[in-house]
């Protein structure tokens, strides 16, 4: 019975779900508050995002007309689902991942990509221009960020010679930090992270003063809090991967605490300093320089491995 239960509750607590998810409103709670800090704000309290939380749980949930209900339903469970499923590859809070095999980043990658994809179809399952608007917006700058990001990541897994997440940072934690080797690379995985989530300049999907909450419009209740709790925990892997290959890997709790944070103090300076960009703004300059300058970084790293292994 022991041995059946200790999967379980390494699966549900440390490092598992509930506890990714605590970690997930704690630095939704950092982030607000620093960007309230730099805007000469108060921001929210530490127990706000758990509050709005509960108070979403427990609230009614809305079935609008004319959406698909089973859809309705299912895509936050999804969202969340896949996000949680992307923790288990990272090593959060510097320990080794949970889960580990070789090609596990491409799947984190692609379990990321679920959140955004869910949103899209959530909005387009309601009858509300809001929500549709919303939708195209999520769907249109998926294309603009997926590919610089993910371009972004296979410089470390390359000069690694590994596409397993806990291989390259062992590397990138035995080396040279990749961000004095790659920086054209870090700066496109920090920005693109910043676009995965929505994050202001990039937040046009989302936009309160045009169209309400964009492809959420008609979310409520549980829906609506499995979504944010899924960004949430989106925003912390985002910042483990980035720490752990271009900030010198991640080695233990002190280490991941510092680095996860300094990226997000970073976060929060890039959100203050920049106004939202339009969305054919995101897509025609980012989709150009982001992916051009990841791919010119690619063709670097090949050249240099090439020339080193001839020579």
């Amino acid at each position: 019975m022991n041995l059946s239960l200790h999967p379980i509750i390494l699966l549900l607590f440390f490092p598992g779900g509930l506890f990714l998810m605590v970690s997930g409103l704690v630095y939704q709670w950092a982030d607000r508050k620093l960007v309230a800090r730099f805007q000469n704000r108060i921001g929210p309290r530490f127990i706000q995002p758990l509050a709005d939380t509960i108070k979403l749980l427990a609230k009614e949930e809305i079935m609008p007309h004319g959406v698909h209900k089973g859809l309705f339903l299912a895509l936050p469970v999804v969202a969340l689902a896949a996000a949680l499923t992307a923790g288990l590859y990272v090593p959060m809070f510097g320990f080794q991942p949970a889960s580990s095999f070789r090609g596990d980043l491409i799947v984190a990658l692609y379990a990321l990509s679920v959140l955004t994809l869910t949103m899209g179809l959530a909005g387009a399952n309601t009858v509300s221009q809001f929500s549709l608007v919303g939708a195209t917006r999520t769907l249109t700058q998926l294309f603009s960020y997926e590919a610089p990001f993910l371009l972004s990541l296979l410089g470390p897994a390359i000069a690694a010679g590994s596409w397993q997440i806990s291989e390259i940072n062992n590397y990138t934690g035995q080396n040279l930090w990749m961000i004095v080797v790659q920086p054209i690379g870090f700066c496109v995985a920090l920005i693109g992270l910043m676009g995965k989530l929505e994050l202001p300049p990039f937040d046009a999907p989302e936009a309160e003063t045009e169209i309400v909450a964009g492809a959420m419009t008609e979310y409520s209740g549980r829906g609506y809090a499995l979504f944010r709790i899924g960004k949430d925990v989106e925003l912390v892997i985002g910042l483990t991967m980035v720490s752990a290959f271009y900030l010198g890997g991640l080695a233990n709790p002190l280490e991941f605490l510092l680095k996860t944070l300094g990226l997000l103090l970073v976060l929060a300076l890039l959100q203050t300093a920049f106004a939202r960009l339009r969305i054919d703004q995101t897509v025609g300059l980012w989709w150009r320089t982001g992916a051009f300058l990841a791919i010119v970084q690619l063709m670097v790293i090949v050249l240099s491995r090439y020339l080193v292994f001839a020579f």
